[in-house]
């Protein structure tokens, strides 16, 4: 099964560049997973397909579909609990 992550962003955004190095220490740990980086400036309709409406928005999901989505910078411990969940 395929596990992704969503990091929904944009250049502009304070929380955003707070939630970078949570993300980053999961891309290291987490070789498994499939780490996508979005735009939202610059991909509005991958964003709106998600229902993005505050920054950041963290979206696990696997082959079913989404596990979880997390609005604001979000702690490890709880993006790890919901990878678990998607099957990692």
């Amino acid at each position: 099964m395929t596990v992704r992550l969503l990091d929904f962003y944009a250049d502009w955004c304070g929380p955003c560049d707070a939630q970078e190095p949570i993300l980053e220490e999961l891309v290291a740990d987490y070789g498994n997973v499939e780490f996508e980086k979005i735009d939202v400036e610059q991909d509005q309709d991958t964003a709106n397909a998600y229902q993005v409406q505050s920054l950041p928005t963290v979206v696990v999901e696997n082959d079913d579909g989404v596990v979880e989505q997390f609005v604001g910078v979000t702690q490890r411990p709880a993006i790890e609990d919901a990878l678990e969940r998607a099957g990692v």
